[in-house]
C-alpha cells in the first residue's frame, strides 16, 4: 500500500484514497515516524484528524513538515469528534464530521484524479 510506503510501516490511517494525484486519510495517526517520512509526498494531501487524535501543537508540527514537502494539502482537526468518527457502525460516529469528511475528499478527488 503506497500510503505505508510513504509515511511508514507504522501508519494505521484509514485510507480513503490513494494515488500518484491525491491522497487523504481521516482519523488516522499520520506522521507517526517523524516529519522526514513526509517529505517523500507528491500528491495533494488532506488529512481530517479527530480532534482526540492530536493536539493544535502536533498538527502546528505535522503541517509544518508538509509545508517542507512543498505539497498542496489541507490538515485539520474536525472540531468535537473522537477517532473513529466516520463510522457509522461505532460510538465515535458523528454525522457531521461525516459530512465535513465528504466535503473535503470529493474535491480532492475531483481536482486531482483528472490530472493522473
Amino acid at each position: 500500500m503506497l500510503v505505508r510506503h510513504v509515511l511508514g510501516p507504522s501508519v494505521r490511517a484509514p485510507v480513503v484514497a490513494i494515488s500518484r494525484a491525491a491522497l487523504a486519510a481521516f482519523h488516522g495517526p499520520v506522521g507517526v515516524d517523524g516529519p522526514d517520512t513526509l517529505s517523500k509526498l507528491t500528491a495533494e494531501v488532506h488529512f481530517g484528524h479527530a480532534e482526540s487524535d492530536l493536539t493544535p501543537e502536533t498538527l502546528g508540527e505535522l503541517n509544518k513538515a508538509l509545508d517542507a514537502a512543498g505539497v498542496g494539502y489541507t490538515s485539520e482537526i474536525y472540531p468535537g469528534t473522537v477517532h473513529g468518527f466516520t463510522m457509522s457502525d461505532t460510538d465515535a460516529f458523528d454525522p457531521a464530521a461525516l459530512q465535513l469528511h465528504w466535503d473535503r475528499l470529493l474535491p480532492l478527488l475531483g481536482r486531482t484524479l483528472t490530472k493522473s
